[in-house]
């Protein structure tokens, strides 16, 4: 087959981490359990805190991103626990607290400055300064441009048109502001990041999964896809509350933007598939002069397509967040029980179900 750009039949791991504030943490385990298995990723993509895990990962400074992430992460841990508390009690009150006290490594609250005029005069509530002197423990930028370095694509969404705004390694020098601009969460009151001359808010608000965001800007290269999780798919717990409502619907959003991604792009992996063995077939056949001459004619527009749209996903592991109780603001426990569980969680669950990756 003579489709231009897919000669050579490149092909790439890639791995998508979900935005879920503190339960990014389970991402850590997931990358830790990768790590392990010595499993090469070639792309790393990732919006909000699956952003920031994604930049650690491709720009780690110290060489060993395992380490740093669970550093990283470990500094964002708070020691807001008690004997006394339950696992679900120690959720609210280390939630509570980060609401009220912010991060010192992560967010700080706008209510702890001298002035309170922020209550009618500023559109957000946390200040993200404090994760961007964080993150640059860790990461160095420069080292993005190293070809043994996997590819990073950020996501992020631009108030003011409404657009996703999309930062790749391969075209960006990446700073702390092109990571942060992925992470400003308005529904939590969170800062946006101001990039040249765009207002960008959270990659989330447009999808929480950016695996469409790695087909557009690898669109040749065949694709084995890990896909960390963070918000469960199923749950047989009707909700008993209006809090665990709105608990429920969020998973529910997010879990469906990442089941139509996966869909659409098995759909056109098919008709791809089924386009170039057609293609393959017209080649091989004897054609009077006429259907040769519009076999010609339609090359380069099937070429065209080919590069665009060219990347097959051969196969796609998800890596499933369980859950055993449903509370709404889980993603603001920054408690360093709970940190420490996501990660030994996210390690386990991905060690069980990437024991075969890349070997069908």
């Amino acid at each position: 087959m003579r489709v231009e750009g897919r000669e050579k039949h490149c092909n790439e791991n890639v791995l998508v981490l979900q935005g879920g504030g503190s339960l990014g943490a389970y991402e850590c385990g997931v990358y830790k359990a990768i790590d392990k298995l010595k499993i090469k990723i070639d792309v790393v993509a990732g919006t909000s805190i699956g952003g920031i895990n994604s930049a650690i990962i491709a720009a780690t400074k110290s060489g060993n991103p395992a380490k740093d992430l669970e550093e990283f992460w470990l500094t964002l841990a708070q020691t807001v626990t008690s004997p006394f508390l339950t696992e679900h009690m120690r959720e609210i009150s280390s939630s509570i607290y980060s609401a009220i006290w912010g991060n010192s490594n992560a967010f700080f609250p706008l209510w702890l400055t001298p002035s309170f005029g922020f209550l009618y005069n500023s559109p957000y509530l946390y200040d993200m300064s404090p994760l961007k002197v964080t993150l640059e423990k860790f990461v160095d930028y420069s080292k993005l441009k190293d070809p043994s370095r996997p590819r990073l694509i950020i996501t992020s969404t631009d108030i003011q048109n409404g657009k996703p705004s999309i930062f790749d390694s391969k075209y960006d020098n990446f700073t702390s502001e092109h990571v942060l601009s992925s992470a400003g969460y308005p529904f939590y009151g969170i800062s946006w990041t101001k990039v040249g001359n765009r207002y960008l808010w959270d990659g989330t608000l447009l999808s929480n999964t950016p695996l469409r965001e790695v087909i557009y800007a690898s669109p040749v290269c065949d694709k084995r896809v890990i896909l960390a999780n963070l918000f469960p798919k199923g749950q047989e717990d009707i909700p008993k509350n209006m809090m665990e409502s709105w608990h429920r619907a969020r998973d529910i959003m997010h879990t469906d933007k990442t089941d139509q991604t996966i869909r659409t792009s098995k759909i056109i992996s098919r008709y791809l598939t089924i386009i170039n063995k057609m293609h393959d077939i017209l080649e091989s056949i004897p054609l009077d002069d006429a259907s040769r001459k519009k076999l010609v004619e339609i090359e380069p527009e099937f070429n065209k397509l080919a590069r665009q749209r060219g990347a097959i996903i051969k196969e796609i592991v998800r890596i499933e967040r369980s859950e055993d109780s449903h509370y709404l603001f889980e993603d603001a426990d920054f408690s360093i029980d709970t940190i420490k569980k996501l990660i030994r969680s996210g390690e386990q669950d991905a060690r069980t179900v990437l024991e075969d990756f890349g070997k069908s």
